[in-house]
């Protein structure tokens, strides 16, 4: 009996040490600049635990600023449609993301929002991140 109590307990403390380790968005991320970003997109992953959308930004002289975009998990953006195969992003779509920016400075951001070529906006992540995301 003792010795199932230990085994239990420790299995609790390793899903603890799990959960923990994942990075909360306001470590990486800084909740009080939103940005706004249209481009072309060159590259999507749907890769665990988070998916992962490239951009290029074209600039006014005619150069481009590459950004890279954290999603959700491949799970969730299959459930706001956005999965692998369903043909909703392609490469070279022109999109507009608002996201999160990255604290470190580096052109990059937490996802928040995508428009799509089609003029659908889809919701992929709350604003507010002590607010759940249920994207219908």
């Amino acid at each position: 009996m003792k010795a199932r109590f230990l085994f239990a307990a420790g299995l609790l403390t390793l899903a603890g040490a799990s959960t923990s380790a994942h990075h909360a968005v306001q470590a990486q991320f800084d909740i009080k600049k939103p940005l706004t970003v249209t481009g072309s997109v060159t590259r999507i992953d749907f890769v665990n635990p988070h998916g992962y959308l490239y951009v290029d930004e074209q600039n006014a002289d005619g150069t481009q600023t590459p950004w890279a975009f954290e999603l959700v998990a491949p799970g969730q953006l299959r459930k706001v449609g956005l999965g692998r195969g369903t043909g909703a992003i392609k490469i070279g779509d022109m999109i507009t993301v608002t996201a999160l920016a990255s604290k470190d400075g580096s052109k990059s951001g937490l996802a928040n929002t995508i428009k799509l070529a089609d003029g659908r906006t889809i919701t992929i992540a709350a604003t507010d991140p002590n607010q759940t995301s249920d994207p219908q």
